[in-house]
């Protein structure tokens, strides 16, 4: 069995992709799951929420994608997440410039990931909100996208986006890749935009849409700067819960 690759991926900023990548992953490890997360972001936010420093990273995602080091060389072990981590820090925009020039620049990561598939029952990769090398490293990568997203207005255009993206990089470059499921994120009931807009994505992409909704929860807004996930920071909370049946349902919908 190798492992399943999924990009969390939105092309617009703060939809809580990080925030998911590492409380799917803490999730995941606590229903007995094997999981890996990639770190594709400069800013290094998934790497420092699962409670690894990116300041004193001896191996990172950079050095895997310019073929320095391999991932078992590189990756990290998050503490309390019980997850791995293979990390990023600022190094990795520069990255960027460097893959430009080089042949099978946005297989890298793929390439890599073969080396340690056995190793795991997920791969989370957590990409930048841009539509970068990077991010085509995680896209090429993958075998499905998990698109975390806010129920408000301007929520549906940045999918179309994304939904184009992804179509044109299941046609030119990798033809595994689809849409896994749409994650209801930051979700509040109490507005009423934000049901309309939830009934919307219901009626337009159906089963795409994870039953699992992640409520607006200042215990996971809290957890990074502890350098944990959510889902461990503090279990009880209604943020936590909600992403462990998740996690549930992520494993169940994929057999």
């Amino acid at each position: 069995m190798t492992a399943r690759i999924f990009c969390i991926a939105n092309q617009k900023g703060g939809v809580g992709k990080t925030t998911t990548t590492v409380n799917l992953a803490a999730g995941l490890a606590q229903v007995g799951r094997r999981v890996l997360v990639v770190d594709l972001d400069p800013q290094g936010n998934a790497t420092m929420g699962s409670g690894v420093d990116k300041r004193s990273l001896p191996l990172s995602v950079y050095d895997v994608l310019l073929e320095s080091a391999s991932i078992a060389e590189a990756r990290q072990r998050s503490p309390k997440g019980g997850y791995d981590v293979l990390g990023a820090n600022r190094e990795l925009a520069g990255a960027e410039v460097e893959l430009v020039e080089l042949e099978r620049r946005e297989k890298r990561l793929r390439l890599a990931l073969q080396g340690v598939a056995s190793d795991y029952d997920f791969v989370l990769v957590d990409c930048p909100p841009s539509l970068s090398l990077l991010t085509l490293n995680g896209l090429c990568a993958a075998h499905g996208v998990v698109v975390p997203m806010q129920c408000e207005y301007f929520a549906l255009e940045g999918l179309s986006d994304l939904v184009n993206t992804i179509k044109q990089v299941h046609a030119n470059l990798n033809p595994e890749l689809q849409i896994i499921g749409l994650l209801r994120v930051m979700f509040d009931p109490r507005i009423t935009l934000q049901q309309q807009v939830s009934e919307q994505i219901k009626a337009h992409f159906g089963d795409k849409v994870f039953d699992a909704v992640i409520p607006r929860n200042v215990r996971l807004a809290e957890a990074p700067s502890y350098g944990q996930p959510g889902v461990t920071f503090d279990p009880a909370s209604k943020g936590a819960q909600a992403f462990v049946e998740f996690a549930r349902e992520m494993v169940k919908r994929l057999g």
